[in-house]
């Protein structure tokens, strides 16, 4: 049973890692166009074949979400593809703001079973 434990670990260290990518690691908020609000742009880009839908959110250091504005809440993404979006937010909570993640979004339909893991990046915002 212990062999099988490192087995599994040496396994998992050596095949590919299927996620998605966001980028930047490290945004920094910028003034926009209008007085009160900031902006930062991200770029998510897709490596899973089986997931086209990603779900932005911006959080506080604790986990609690923030109100942002950017297109779309849910993204899609196809296979090997990238979009890139602008965050607005508001000046007051500019200062609040610690994580922008990006969530894959896992389609289910009732007649097929199987097993996924949805996934989550987050970077980590600089400079409030």
């Amino acid at each position: 049973m212990k062999m099988m434990k490192y087995i599994l670990v040496i396994c998992l260290m050596v095949s590919p890692a299927f996620a998605h990518e966001m980028v930047p690691t490290y945004p920094k908020l910028e003034p926009s166009f209008m007085d009160g609000l900031y902006k930062t742009t991200m770029t998510v880009f897709n490596k899973r074949p089986e997931v086209a839908y990603y779900e932005i959110g911006v959080f506080t250091k604790d986990w609690d979400p923030i109100p942002f504005v950017s297109n779309y809440k849910i993204y899609k993404i196809p296979y090997l593809s990238t979009v890139s979006f602008d965050i607005y937010l508001r000046e007051e909570d500019k200062s609040k703001v610690t994580y922008i993640c990006s969530k894959s979004k896992l389609r289910t339909t009732k007649s097929v079973t199987r097993t996924a893991v949805s996934s989550r990046i987050c970077s980590l915002v600089k400079g409030n």
